[in-house]
C-alpha cells in the first residue's frame, strides 16, 4: 500500500483499500452463511469490518477488543432474554416489543457497555450484537456460537488483509497511546 500512497492521494488509496478489504471479507462470510444456512453474517459484523479496515490501529479495532466485546454482547443479550423469560419467545419483529422486551434490550446494552468498560474491551459494534440477540433476531444457542465464530473469522481476515497491506495490525491487542 505504501507504493500506492506515494503515487495517489491518501484518501483515495484508503477508500480503495476499505472497499476491496470490506468487500472480500464480508463476501467470504456471506458465502459461508449461504452454504451453511447459518447466521454467519449479521448487521454488527459490517460495523466491525469498517473498524478493522478504516481504523485498524485503534484499540477498539484490535482482535482482543473485537472478540471479547462481541462475546460480552452475545452473553448479555442472551442473559437479558433469559432474565425476562423471552429466551424461547419469537423475535421482536414477529411478536412486537413488549414491556419484557424493553427491559431485555435496555439491560443487554447497559450490561454490555459496562462490562466492556470494566474489562477495557471497548468495541462499539458489540452493542449492536447485544441488541440483535436481545431482540430475539438470533438467539438459539448454536447460532450464538456461530455469531462468535463469524467474528473470529472476520478478525482473522483483518489480521491477514491488513498485514498484507503493510499495516502493523495487532495479532491480539493494540499498544495503548
Amino acid at each position: 500500500m505504501s507504493a500506492l500512497l506515494e503515487r495517489f492521494p491518501e484518501r483515495t488509496v484508503w477508500a480503495g483499500f476499505v472497499f476491496v478489504a470490506g468487500f472480500a471479507a464480508i463476501a467470504a462470510l456471506a458465502a459461508v452463511a449461504r452454504a451453511t444456512g447459518s447466521p454467519f453474517i449479521f448487521p454488527s459484523l459490517g460495523a466491525t469490518a469498517f473498524l478493522h479496515f478504516t481504523t485498524p490501529l485503534a484499540p477498539s479495532a484490535s482482535p482482543r477488543n473485537t472478540l471479547v466485546g462481541h462475546a460480552i454482547g452475545i452473553a448479555c443479550g442472551f442473559g437479558a432474554l433469559w432474565l425476562v423469560g423471552l429466551d424461547e419467545a419469537p423475535s421482536a419483529i414477529l411478536a412486537g416489543v413488549s414491556d419484557a422486551r424493553v427491559i431485555a434490550v435496555a439491560a443487554s446494552l447497559a450490561a454490555t457497555g459496562a462490562l466492556m468498560v470494566l474489562l477495557r474491551a471497548s468495541h462499539p459494534p458489540a452493542g449492536a450484537t447485544a441488541l440483535i440477540v436481545s431482540l430475539g433476531l438470533v438467539s438459539g444457542p448454536l447460532h450464538l456460537g456461530v455469531i462468535e465464530l463469524a467474528v473470529a473469522a472476520l478478525t482473522l481476515q483483518a489480521i491477514v488483509i491488513n498485514r498484507l497491506a503493510g499495516i502493523a495490525y495487532p495479532v491480539w491487542t493494540s499498544r495503548e497511546p
